[in-house]
C-alpha cells in the first residue's frame, strides 16, 4: 500500500493475539514492509517495544485514515508510546521509513477496507 512516497508491503494484526504480538522477537524487517493494527473502534492507545528487537516508526491513524501522530521507538523499550489523539489504526515501519516516505501529521493514508475488515 502507499504512504506517503513511498510504497510498503503491510502484515494485517486483528486479533487479539496479533494485536499484542505485533513485531515481538524478530530479528528485522525488509525496509518496504511493516504491520497495520487494526482496532475495533477509535480510542487513545499506546504501544511499547518489548521482546522488539530493532527501532521503528509508529503511524497513528484515526478512522478517516488521517495520521494523528508519528513517533519513534527504541528496542526493549517498555515506555508506553500513546497515540497523543484517538486512533483506530496503527502502523509499524522500520526507523526511519515515515521521514523517507514524506508522512506528516494531518497527512491522509488511504488504508484498503480489505485490511480493516470495513
Amino acid at each position: 500500500m502507499q504512504i506517503g512516497q513511498r510504497t510498503f508491503q503491510l502484515e494485517v494484526a486483528r486479533t487479539e493475539t496479533e494485536l499484542e504480538k505485533g513485531l515481538m522477537e524478530r530479528d528485522a524487517m525488509a525496509s518496504d514492509h511493516g504491520m497495520l493494527f487494526v482496532f475495533s473502534d477509535e480510542k487513545e492507545i499506546s504501544f511499547w517495544m518489548k521482546n522488539t528487537r530493532f527501532p521503528l516508526d509508529i503511524l497513528y491513524l484515526d478512522h478517516a485514515d488521517k495520521i494523528v501522530s508519528i513517533h519513534q521507538m527504541k528496542p526493549y523499550d517498555l515506555t508506553p508510546i500513546p497515540s497523543d489523539f484517538p486512533a483506530q489504526y496503527a502502523i509499524e515501519l522500520n526507523l526511519g521509513a515515515a521521514d523517507g516516505a514524506a508522512v506528516h501529521v494531518g497527512d491522509i493514508v488511504p488504508l484498503p477496507r480489505s485490511a480493516t475488515g470495513q
